[in-house]
């Protein structure tokens, strides 16, 4: 019996992904634990294997489809002498996914607008929605899926000026909210108003001269940045509180810390500790000295986590991603410094899995190193807060009415007004400082 193989969910958050490589071609032979595909997530690129036995009949999806839905066909599997199903024909077999456990892919977070598993495009062609002409009519009327004219009538856009991107020119909902508004249509009392729509494509592009830019796709981990942001900015009421820290003793503790390191075989130091080690060490104990701060809010309650798991924003190519350090309360600073390193190395190569950069309580972000003196993090769900960190700079500061020259380190903490009110957050940080500020309770 024919099986389809649909796009696995590889994690929780995970909506569509992108095929970028077959391990099988049609005709071969697999079993189950083979790796069939790479797929690469919001996040990483993972491979995929098989959870059934059988031959590969048809591969639906080619390689390089970008923003292929979870759930969506991607391969048929077919018994031994069985043909495969027409390229156009349904199978009515139960569908199985591949997700690298040996279980069948869980359905989707939530239900989104059916749409057909996307095609590979012509070599060098660019595609973007709303960069075509009008949708199509017959007898004057607007091809559209029902939830984009059910979101084109909340938000007053006419169908009929909205050029569609989905199968045939059919208008989708994507379309609709990339569309401006036109005159309000009359709502019913009591009704709420449309939402504000950013500027389409088309509109932006009519702002700059043909030929004097370049259009560079965006890539599934920087279109997923760009909807967790505005998620975080939308769903989360942001405030910040900011401290001024001296790090004198800590560089010197530091120093004297990685001088004493053993040497290994080669005479190379065994560890290197740095400063945002340190700093997320302090972090995490500054958690479990202010556990109410050590929160998760849900509609149903508030989560207080028993560990510091700390997220640790990592630059990559294209973007960033926060691995997580787990129970950083309990580890000693050179466990930090190894995991991070780790971690540090595996997130350029898009390696880590996804239990690896979810989940936690809080983050930090570290652009010190950049000369930036202070700034402040969006938050990034779930957690409840996300501490920016500035570079140390040598200031005049007065102590006992005298002048002296101090290494200060700027910390702004961005929190979730939900879970840390105003005074929670300040001693949060006020935690945090004094462990900064007296390096040597983070050594043991």
């Amino acid at each position: 019996m024919a099986t389809n193989i649909l796009m696995p969910a590889l994690s929780p958050t995970m909506e569509e992904g992108n095929l970028v490589k077959w391990h099988v071609k049609e005709g071969d032979k697999v079993k189950s634990g083979d790796v069939i595909a790479e797929i690469e997530t919001d996040k990483a690129t993972m491979e995929v294997e098989a959870v059934d036995e059988g031959r590969v009949g048809r591969l639906l999806v080619a390689e390089g489809t970008q923003g292929v839905k979870v759930n969506a066909p991607i391969a048929i599997l077919v018994a031994e002498g069985e043909a495969a199903p027409a390229a156009s024909a349904p199978t009515a077999a139960p569908a199985r996914a591949g997700n690298g456990n040996g279980s069948a892919a869980p359905a989707p977070a939530k239900t989104a607008e059916p749409t057909p598993a996307p095609q590979a495009a012509e070599p060098g062609a660019i595609m973007r929605a709303g960069m075509h002409d009008a949708a199509p009519k017959s007898n004057g009327r607007v091809f559209a899926s029902p939830l984009a004219r059910r979101v084109a009538k909340e938000k007053g856009i006419d169908l009929a000026a909205i050029a569609g991107s989905g199968p045939h020119g059919r208008i989708v909902k994507a379309d609709v909210e990339q569309a401006r508004p036109g005159p309000a249509p009359q709502r019913a009392a009591g009704a709420s108003a449309p939402q504000p729509t950013a500027m389409s494509d088309q509109q932006i592009l009519k702002l700059y001269e043909p030929g004097s830019y370049e259009i560079v796709p965006h890539d599934n981990v920087r279109k997923i940045i760009a909807r967790r942001l505005i998620e975080a900015k939308q769903t989360i009421p942001h405030f910040y509180l900011t401290l001024d820290t001296e790090i004198d003793a800590l560089l010197k503790v530091r120093a004297d810390f990685n001088f004493a390191a053993p040497k290994d075989k080669d005479g190379n130091p065994t560890w290197r500790i740095s400063v945002n080690d340190f700093i997320i060490k302090a972090m995490a104990m500054a958690l479990m000295k202010i556990p109410a701060a050590n929160a998760t809010w849900t509609e149903g309650g508030m989560l207080l986590h028993k560990h510091a798991d700390i997220g640790v924003a990592v630059a990559i190519p294209g973007g960033l991603i926060t691995p997580v350090v787990r129970k950083a309360d309990q580890k000693r600073v050179t466990e930090i410094s190894a995991d991070m390193k780790d971690y540090i190395k595996r997130a350029k190569d898009r390696k880590l899995a996804p239990h690896e950069y979810q989940g936690g309580s809080t983050a930090i972000s570290n652009l010190g190193m950049y000369g930036i003196k202070d700034f402040a993090a969006v938050i990034n769900p779930p957690h409840s807060s996300i501490l920016a960190v500035g570079a140390g700079i040598e200031k005049p500061v007065v102590r006992s009415g005298e002048i002296k020259i101090a290494t200060i380190m700027t910390v702004t903490l961005s929190s979730d007004h939900r879970a840390v009110d105003g005074a929670l957050g300040a001693e949060l940080l006020t935690a945090f400082k004094d462990f900064i500020e007296k390096p040597a309770s983070l050594l043991s």
